[in-house]
């Protein structure tokens, strides 16, 4: 599975903004895909995660509210609605494909990720 973000940018504070992942790969449908938040040398947080079928979605406390994560298997795409930003929000976001069950997942693949700076 290859994976390549876009539609990171620079917004002010309670701007939006909307990340796309796509995926390539007859496999794509049956891996749960993971929103994160990595800048180089610094701790990877975890944003959002959707399950394979799009029917489950978990987030970290921080974007609950504010951050909806979907996905269109038929486009082999994945979607991160990010509303009401804050600057805390700015970072390297990458997307990633793993397997495991009810929020409980394991990346295997992972994109080179998109830019979102959120100014106050």
């Amino acid at each position: 599975v290859q994976l390549v973000e876009s539609g990171g940018g620079l917004v002010q504070a309670g701007g939006s903004l909307r990340l796309s992942c796509a995926g390539s790969g007859d496999l794509f449908g049956s891996y749960a895909m993971g929103w994160f938040r990595q800048d180089p040398g610094e701790e990877r947080h975890f944003v959002a995660a959707v399950s394979y079928s799009g029917g489950k979605t978990y987030y970290a406390d921080p974007v609950k509210g504010r951050f909806t994560v979907s996905r269109h298997n038929g486009k082999k795409m994945v979607y991160l609605q990010m509303n009401n930003l804050k600057p805390e929000d700015t970072g390297l976001y990458r997307c990633a494909a793993g397997l495991g069950l009810d929020g409980d997942y394991t990346y295997d693949y992972w994109g080179q990720g998109t830019r979102v700076t959120v100014s106050s």
